[in-house]
């Protein structure tokens, strides 16, 4: 079965129901799933550069190598989620809950959160000596 990439960019989902979804790949450039429940989702190497995620509920959700540069995630529920190789390069964490996460090779370090959440972070997933 041909799997065709999904184009969601400069789409408007807000408060939608959307959990379990499959977006792994999708293009969700500048999207807004601002109060969206996505939990569950798989947005596995989605394109969300600037996608909008403000109090979403991202519970659950796979982002695995996912470009998340400068997209806003305030306030969005992420725990138990799988942040595995993302890119976070100026990405809006603050407010989010996350520390039951997965951060592993995750550049969380270049986005803007909270002090306490980078405190937890900093001593579970230290920066890697390889990186930057």
């Amino acid at each position: 079965m041909d799997k065709e990439k999904k184009n969601w960019s400069f789409s408007s989902h807000i408060g939608k129901d959307l959990r379990g979804i499959d977006l792994s790949g999708a293009d969700l450039r500048r999207a807004v799933f601002d109060s969206s429940d996505l939990e569950g989702a798989n947005l596995s190497g989605a394109d969300m550069r600037r996608a909008s995620f403000k109090q979403a509920n991202l519970m659950k959700a796979s982002f695995d190598n996912a470009d998340m540069r400068d997209a806003i995630f305030l306030k969005a529920k992420m725990n138990l989620s799988n942040f595995q190789g993302t890119k976070l390069d100026r990405a809006d964490l603050r407010g989010i809950r996350g520390r039951y996460a997965i951060w592993r090779k995750a550049n969380w370090w270049d986005a803007k959160m909270n002090d306490d959440l980078r405190e937890a972070l900093s001593k579970k997933w230290p920066r890697d000596k390889n990186s930057k």
